[in-house]
């Protein structure tokens, strides 16, 4: 077996199959120890290269060669420890999370190593997601993000010279008005929910837009029915199979919402109800003080309010509704009534105007047309 030192740092040798091979020793400074990697090439041409990129990764600070760890294997780690270790809020987790698992981890991309990872195979991972008509493009971006974030995460780590993420442009988010119904419809959905534990919470998202995870968190304690009114101070989600209580998704998420007479009269009904329930299931009744619990008196699962929106909904003859379909309806009655976007906007809870402005940039015709027909008249001509 042929054998020549390239430098003190390296040798080249050719193997007994015929094939070269070359050692590179180095220096980790993390950790102090010395270690050794080994390339393997057809010529000797080939493995010089492989160790001329070696040197150049060690001396840019980067490991010498990418992990052969699966994207898969990494990305679990990786939100099991960084994610869950970060400071974000904790329906954010949770999403991050579930995206993970669902689009991220499951082979065939997750089955690709760290080290053969390209930027076409993000890209494939892409048109794929694309052509699942159940993702929008606003899920197809976030996958894109906690992926970018987990391989951000093996650079750091040393598992990467650099997130090859970064090579790809981000997906595109096509703007879509928001589903939204009008009031008979509705009004027809409250009516075939009205046999419904839950016939009350729809009725607060109807009237005040308020989102399934702020009705499902929502305490007594936050329910002012003499003063009229309630706060939103949290909200709800499953995350990593449990629920989990949590602050609104901003700082402009916790507000306070006005209501109507009609509206308190319903929640002292519901109060009155909810108490023969807790007197119903005695000792099995657990106090958590929520406005719409279950009838053991724990917390209710927002997909849950979800299926009976829906299966109202269907009752109704109503297609594609669900509980955010009553928030948006509830937010295009009050812009096309007239009130001030600012207005809309904080009863929503939305970070900024310009968020409710690309949601709801629409008017029905009705609107439309006495909007010019008022300022032609006013003006006279």
């Amino acid at each position: 077996m042929a054998k020549r030192r390239a430098n003190g740092e390296g040798s080249l040798y050719q193997r007994s199959n015929g094939l070269w091979a070359g050692r590179l020793t180095y220096d980790d400074l993390e950790t102090g120890d010395r270690k050794r990697i080994a390339v393997y090439g057809k010529t000797q041409r080939e493995v010089r290269a492989k160790m001329k990129a070696a040197r150049e990764r060690l001396d840019a600070g980067a490991p010498p060669k990418d992990s052969t760890r699966t994207v898969g294997d990494w990305v679990e780690h990786w939100r099991e420890t960084t994610l869950k270790a970060s400071s974000r809020k904790g329906s954010t987790k949770g999403n991050y999370a579930d995206m993970a698992r669902g689009h991220i981890e499951p082979p065939p991309f997750g089955a690709i190593t760290l080290a053969k990872l390209k930027p076409t195979d993000i890209e494939k991972l892409i048109i794929q997601l694309r052509d699942d008509d159940k993702l929008s493009d606003s899920t197809i971006r976030n996958v894109f993000a906690v992926l970018s974030l987990a391989l951000n995460g093996a650079v750091r780590d040393g598992l990467l010279a650099r997130n090859p993420a970064a090579q790809v442009k981000r997906p595109g988010v096509k703007r879509k008005e928001a589903r939204h119904l009008d009031a008979k419809e509705v009004a027809a959905v409250l009516k075939a929910a009205e046999s419904s534990r839950y016939h009350s919470a729809l009725v607060l998202a109807a009237v005040t837009g308020m989102r399934r995870g702020e009705l499902c968190a929502l305490k007594w304690d936050a329910v002012d029915l003499d003063g009229g009114s309630l706060n939103v101070v949290a909200t709800v989600a499953r995350i990593g199979g449990q629920l989990t209580f949590s602050e609104p998704k901003s700082e402009r998420s916790r507000r306070t919402i006005p209501l109507a007479p009609a509206t308190v009269a319903l929640l002292k009904k519901h109060r009155k109800t909810q108490l023969e329930d807790r007197m119903r299931a005695a000792n099995l009744w657990t106090d958590n003080d929520l406005v719409f619990p279950t009838e053991f008196g724990t917390p209710l699962d927002p997909r849950n309010l979800l299926r009976v929106v829906e299966r109202a909904a269907a009752k109704a003859k109503v297609k594609d509704v669900g509980t955010h379909t009553l928030r948006h309806s509830a937010a295009t009655s009050w812009l096309e009534a007239g009130v001030h976007i600012k207005a809309v906007s904080d009863l929503l809870g939305h970070s900024s105007i310009s968020v409710t402005g690309d949601i709801y940039g629409h008017v029905s015709d009705d609107t439309a047309r006495a909007a010019v027909l008022g300022l032609t008249k006013s003006l006279g001509v």
